[in-house]
């Protein structure tokens, strides 16, 4: 049985561009996500940021049009798309049409955004940020479950929600943000770099509010020798742009699961998420300046080993 996106007990792939002209950057994530659904991946995510960021591109809904039009039944979620970029209604929009072009086949996941850049050009003022996304979150949730306010309630995409509701979950770095996610009925996504203990308590501060979508942990796992000097480059851009709230969180070191073989990896990342009291997983291979071959070599490395102990492990406990 197909299930839908953003699932509990999902395992899914997050994708980045490497190296390389726009082109052949689009055509690599296309062939990432046909792997990623070849070894046995339920889905795969995309992610945004503005203005050549290394590592991104700028728009997660066109991506994933691209995405889910090369393969056949995993599904895509811009996961976190920036929220207080656009004007509301037409985030709605672009969502709706999107998943009535792809039906079950897409998911969703919002955040406020951390990159001025990124708001310098949209023209949004970078300290409204926090209160545009709170103040449109509840509004776009609804909209998205057939439920609009206002003239989108003629549009036939968003009408189609009523009965085909896209799932959500919300990016979540403090007890306000995973209450508020609980009461909206969405799931949450951590920081791939939080310490389990923090993901721990929030994810307990998100269940007794009431939650009962995905909670999802985000680790980088690398089966094998893993690229020291690359791993040690990514940390310094996270650090380049996180704030000291969210480092604050941050576990000792780079937090990335290495491990000889598959099956060893997929038992450390379990462990992880029974530490963290998580029950949902993204997973990540891409760090600064790897080539594709290398993203390709690990990837094809999940299928015989990591993959199946970690989802069936999964799915015995998911609701």
């Amino acid at each position: 049985m197909v299930k839908s996106p953003l699932h509990n007990g999902s395992v899914s792939l997050r994708l980045y561009p490497c190296p390389g002209t726009a082109p052949e950057q689009i055509n690599e994530l296309r062939s990432e996500a046909v792997i990623a659904e070849r070894v046995g991946y339920d889905g795969v995510m995309v992610s945004e940021h503005h203005a050549g960021f290394p590592g991104y591109l700028p728009n997660p809904l066109q991506l994933a049009s691209f995405l889910l039009a090369e393969t056949k039944s995993i599904w895509v979620a811009p996961c976190p798309l920036l929220l207080p970029l656009k004007a509301k209604a037409l985030i709605a929009e672009e969502i709706a049409w999107l998943s009535s072009a792809f039906p079950e086949r897409l998911g969703v996941g919002f955040a406020a955004g951390a990159l001025p850049v990124d708001f310098e050009l949209a023209e949004v003022p970078f300290d409204e940020i926090n209160s545009r996304f709170k103040k449109t979150l509840p509004w776009v949730i609804g909209t998205l479950r057939g439920s609009p306010e206002g003239p989108l309630s003629k549009d036939l995409s968003i009408q189609n929600c009523l009965s085909n509701p896209i799932p959500m979950v919300i990016a979540a770095q403090s007890s306000q943000a995973c209450i508020r996610a609980a009461k909206l009925d969405c799931g949450v996504l951590f920081d791939s770099l939080q310490a389990p203990s923090i993901s721990r308590d929030l994810s307990r501060q998100y269940k007794e509010a009431g939650g009962t979508g995905p909670v999802i942990l985000i680790r980088r796992v690398w089966i094998g020798n893993p690229p020291k000097s690359a791993i040690e480059a990514q940390m310094n851009h996270y650090h380049s742009y996180a704030n000291e709230r969210a480092k604050a969180n941050w576990s000792p070191g780079d937090s990335t699961i290495i491990a000889k073989d598959g099956e060893r990896a997929a038992s450390q990342l379990l462990e992880v998420l029974r530490e963290s009291e998580c029950d949902t997983v993204n997973v990540r291979v891409h760090v600064a300046g790897l080539e594709s071959g290398q993203i390709r070599e690990q990837l094809l490395k999940h299928e015989a080993g990591f993959l199946p102990v970690l989802k069936n492990e999964l799915s015995e406990h998911s609701p």
